[in-house]
């Protein structure tokens, strides 16, 4: 028997006990060791969530990492032990967005914690065509990240940003504390935080943040990314950059919320707007060469553990930030 974390209608979850999967043709059974819980999951907990973008029942996890237990027919690349993630979204290859590259907008939506059975259970299946090896010497729990990070990734790829760049980054949870340890890979002259936690400050610094501030963010930077899910950060965003910069808006704001700008405001100050996404499968393979190279080590942010079996605790403390506060991990293996 293999356990399963499983949302089983709005306000109803529970850890259950279900057979054992095995792998079809083309199919990677994975163990999870690492699962990581996000706003997201609470949506689908709480019911929040565009209908268009959950299935009931589901089992939660879209951000995991582990280990291959058994493969399919017509799996050749892929053996049993080998250290794994996979894409969350599963592109179908032949629409045209597929085919442009853009399988974050796949035109058949199907996504893993979402539409199909994600990483908080003992097991796991999944397409071998979206499975990326590991590195042996990459920790599973850096590995776990790989989710998050290729959001962020695909996102700041649309951008395209350059070295020496004055950055802001608006909100102070993991998308946000993931783009400032991304961004530096890019070296910038300064990368500000503009968060609403002051706890939050001595981990955004230690990510490669060159100042932390819970004010209204000022300034005229180049680069403002908008990480905190909220419309009022995103104006915050907005106001902070200068006459030519750019705008990245990553963060989901609830569904039904509305945007007021001054209506002149984006042509007259020549702003460039990007809003992205999810992540490609390009920026898949991206994310997992670094952390192959050992360039990228997104475990840092991680703050919280808890096994499966305390996912109520795990719930708690997503749900009530308090203090310095990271990536909450649930330990499945």
């Amino acid at each position: 028997m293999r356990r399963a974390l499983v949302v089983e209608r709005p306000g109803a979850m529970a850890l259950f006990e279900r057979e054992e999967l095995r792998p079809g043709p083309g199919e990677v059974l994975v163990r999870p060791a690492f699962c990581g819980l996000c706003g997201t999951d609470l949506e689908i907990l709480r019911g929040d969530l565009d209908p268009a973008y959950v299935t009931y029942p589901v089992t939660l996890g879209h951000e995991w990492a582990g280990v291959v237990e058994a493969v399919g027919d017509g799996v050749d690349a892929i053996r049993p032990g080998l250290r794994c993630v996979a894409e969350g979204i599963i592109p179908c290859g032949l629409c045209a967005a597929c085919r442009s590259g853009a399988t974050n907008i796949c035109e058949v939506y199907d996504e893993v914690g979402f539409t199909r059975e994600g990483g908080a259970a003992d097991q796991l299946l999944v397409p071998a065509r979206v499975v990326h090896v590991l590195d042996e010497s990459v920790p599973l729990l850096d590995a776990a990240l790989a989710e998050p990070s290729a959001v962020v990734l695909t996102g700041l790829e649309k951008v395209r940003p350059r070295p020496g760049l004055r950055v802001l980054v608006v909100g102070d949870g993991t998308i946000a504390l993931l783009a400032v340890l991304l961004v530096s890979l890019w070296s910038p002259a300064e990368l500000v935080v503009a968060g609403r936690r002051g706890e939050q400050e001595e981990l955004a610094r230690d990510l490669g943040a060159t100042a932390f501030t819970v004010e209204e963010p000022s300034g005229a930077f180049d680069l403002a990314i908008e990480a905190a899910g909220a419309t009022a950060a995103l104006v915050a965003a907005i106001g902070a950059v200068r006459r030519g910069g750019t705008i990245l808006h990553l963060g989901l704001p609830p569904a039904g919320s509305t945007l007021e700008l001054p209506g002149d405001l984006l042509v007259n100050n020549d702003l460039t707007l990007a809003a992205s996404f999810g992540s490609t499968s390009a920026v898949w393979a991206r994310v997992v060469a670094l952390l192959n190279a050992g360039r990228f080590r997104p475990g840092r942010l991680v703050t919280h553990r808890f096994g499966l079996g305390e996912f109520e605790e795990a719930f708690t403390a997503l749900a009530e930030p308090s203090g310095r506060r990271g990536k909450i991990l649930l330990e499945v293996a």
